[in-house]
């Protein structure tokens, strides 16, 4: 298994290089900025990019995930829900990923967005179980993605309180690796740790802890964060959209 974390700060985020070294073959997932570190970064491990990922369309960044997979030569993959005026190819709930003994199954999590998706990863040459999860700004370290960017901030709630239960139910021992950490604008009290557990989320996370759905959306319609006033505009950057936002 080939992991590497990428932190920015600006715009604060996390990206991810994720593969196989034995067959040399490997993904990015939501990559910010200048491409170079990541094609660095997969050469340095000996794998090649077979696969760019956006787990959403984001609002608060420009994604460089296009440009990637061009650089790369790899396929340029979004939820299957996605609203985008190019082509890409679909990852829809359910669907696996294979890279080499590395495989992430595609878990549907709408809230944040309504075609957000997460990544949970096994290593077959370790074990069938799965070891971590890329959890986008689903879930992130003491927070949840904040759900009015996009949509109708109750609806996106109540979808995001039917996404988080299907990510509670996986074992204790799956880590959590998130698309932001403190400082991001798509949470209210996010941890300056990237990384966590689903067992410590499940326990210490306050947004996750919540088993009524009233009340959840009650607790995420509070605190959040200051209106992002080019939101629109960046989704429609990251669809390929933008005449039609102009």
């Amino acid at each position: 298994m080939i992991l590497r974390q990428f932190l920015h700060q600006d715009p604060i985020g996390i990206s991810y290089l994720f593969g196989c070294g034995v067959w040399a073959a490997g993904a990015v997932v939501d990559p910010v900025g200048e491409i170079e570190p990541y094609l660095k970064a997969a050469e340095s491990a000996g794998i090649k990019i077979q696969t760019v990922i956006d787990t959403h369309i984001h609002a608060d960044h420009i994604s460089s995930g296009r440009h990637l997979a061009r650089a790369a030569g790899a396929d340029y993959v979004l939820p299957s829900d996605a609203v985008a005026s190019f082509s890409f190819k679909p990852a829809k709930d359910g669907d696996m990923l294979k890279l080499g003994n590395v495989v992430a199954k595609v878990i549907h999590t709408p809230g944040h967005t309504p075609e957000h998706v997460c990544l949970l990863v096994s290593d077959l040459a370790r074990a069938e179980e799965p070891w971590f999860l890329l959890t986008g700004h689903t879930l992130m370290v003491g927070d949840l993605g904040r759900t009015e960017l996009t949509a109708d901030p109750v609806q996106g709630a109540r979808d995001l309180f039917k996404s988080v239960q299907r990510l509670k139910a996986l074992p204790d021992h799956i880590e959590v690796l998130p698309g932001a950490y403190a400082g991001s604008v798509c949470g209210r009290r996010l941890s300056g740790k990237p990384w966590s557990t689903i067992g410590f989320e499940r326990r210490n996370n306050q947004g996750l802890a919540i088993e009524d759905e009233k009340e959840f959306v009650r607790f995420m319609l509070v605190e959040v964060p200051l209106t992002l006033r080019d939101a629109g505009a960046l989704r429609a950057i990251n669809s390929g959209n933008e005449a039609a936002a102009a």
